[in-house]
């Protein structure tokens, strides 16, 4: 059997390790078009900011990793351009000109591209995306070399709430321009509460604000208002890359993304594609979402992997449990958010607690629990959380029992860890049970 994958990040090298693990035989070959394979994306805001001081941190393996250990072949700098699925072939770009090639299985794993906004100055040379380890250098070279004062992030997303860190840390004057509000996907409530924070730690931060131009004086906003930047950081989200396989007559789904099956197949017999290029499905409702993450970018290239390997598994769905650090503030989400799931058709109650994450005699701190059930059954929807130490351990008890239909009753009843350094005898997820069950 001869599987070409198109893509080595996170999920092409996951279907690729996935499918050697159980077949010993088959050639495995992945074309690349960039030049660094297998890296840790969601380290670049931190090795920019220099806390993640080794770049090998970041990238951490190379083709000759993969070859030496896995026996399979990767190719830098060759681009796929073209797919005929009726022969099986495929023609692969590379600086020497254009190569055929064939399979017998196929997976696209072409990931997802910065959405740039259509902008004027967009094309400057002090201007930016973060989106690979290419992005990622030229950040990088040019804070080295230009010594900026100052940024302005453009979008409130993860990256660029992680960048506005990194670039504080440097020493640079930041500010944050949000087209709506700070950290879309987070209810109203608590964005508020990130927002004056990020004000507090000296973040200058522009809501509900249009971004019209990037000239020599800064950026201009809507009102007029010109924002000094010597650097500016596109932070505007991403989409799925699916120009190949569209053109290629792969079926894209409602979101953009590709669609596939529940074993990653695509509607072209011995296609199968994996990572952020695909349409997934929530857990919760089974409706169609697009969530470009690194964790669910390797579990669906494993999957794809198996199931070419003749070992079935299936896809059970995300709820797009996400957590970023912004300074010494974590915050964290997991399922639907009070505005997602009224728009998703739920009758919903939703409460906000806030807790101690253990005893103020050893150092507890505020964290703050919103929570979603629905108002019928009591059946928990989805959680955000806003605090410092112990929100990622109780994100995931969240997330956990989201997946297995729990209840807000069943949170009072959990088991959990309790020592004065990490908790207090009734832990702050008890109590978002005991007010969410007595609102509904």
């Amino acid at each position: 059997m001869r599987v070409i994958i198109i893509g080595a990040v996170a999920a092409g090298t996951s279907a690729a390790t996935e499918i050697r693990r159980n077949d010993k035989e088959a050639e495995i070959i992945i074309y690349e078009k960039d030049d660094y394979i297998s890296y840790a994306g969601c380290g670049m805001p931190y090795y920019i900011g220099n806390e993640a001081e080794s770049f090998s941190s970041v990238v951490p393996r190379d083709a000759g990793f993969f070859k030496e250990k896995h026996n399979i072949d990767i190719y830098t700098g060759h681009e796929a351009v073209s797919v005929n699925p009726e022969n099986k072939t495929l023609i692969v770009k590379n600086a020497s000109g254009e190569i055929m090639d064939r399979y017998d299985k196929l997976i696209i794993a072409t990931g997802a591209v910065s959405v740039k906004p259509d902008l004027k100055g967009a094309d400057r040379d002090n201007v930016f995306i973060l989106r690979n380890i290419n992005d990622m250098i030229q950040i990088k070279n040019f804070i080295e070399e230009k010594k900026p004062s100052s940024a302005a992030i453009v979008g409130s997303g993860f990256i660029g709430l992680e960048m506005c860190e990194s670039f504080k840390f440097l020493g640079l004057d930041v500010t944050i321009i949000a087209r709506s509000k700070i950290s879309k996907g987070i209810d109203n409530d608590l964005s508020l509460y990130i927002e004056k924070y990020l004000i507090e730690k000296g973040v200058n931060v522009y809501t509900n604000t249009k971004t019209v131009e990037i000239n020599d004086q800064g950026v201009v906003l809507g009102d007029g208002t010109i924002i000094k930047a010597d650097l500016v950081l596109l932070a505007t989200g991403a989409k799925a890359n699916v120009t190949l396989a569209k053109n290629m007559g792969v079926e894209i789904g409602s979101t953009g993304g590709i669609k596939v099956d529940k074993q990653m197949r695509t509607n072209i017999e011995d296609v199968y594609s994996c990572g952020d290029c695909i349409e997934m499905y929530s857990a919760i409702n089974r409706a169609p979402v697009y969530r470009p993450l690194g964790s669910t970018a390797n579990k669906t290239g494993t999957i794809a992997g198996s199931n070419i390997a003749g070992i079935k598994e299936e896809f059970a769905g995300i709820l797009g449990t996400a957590i970023y650090r912004v300074f010494d503030l974590t915050v964290g989400m997991t399922g639907f958010s009070e505005e997602e799931a009224i728009k998703s058709g739920y009758d919903v109650v939703a409460v906000t607690d806030k807790r101690a994450n253990k005893p103020e005699h050893m150092g507890g701190r505020p964290i703050i629990i919103k929570s979603v059930a629905e108002k019928e059954t009591g059946r928990l929807l989805g959680v955000q959380m806003i605090g410092y130490e112990g929100v990622d351990k109780r994100l995931d008890v969240f997330a956990a029992l989201i997946t297995l239909n729990g209840k807000a009753e069943d949170l009072m009843h959990l088991d959990l860890a309790y020592a004065p350094p990490y908790s207090t005898p009734r832990d702050p997820l008890y109590y978002t049970g005991v007010k969410l069950r007595a609102k509904l």
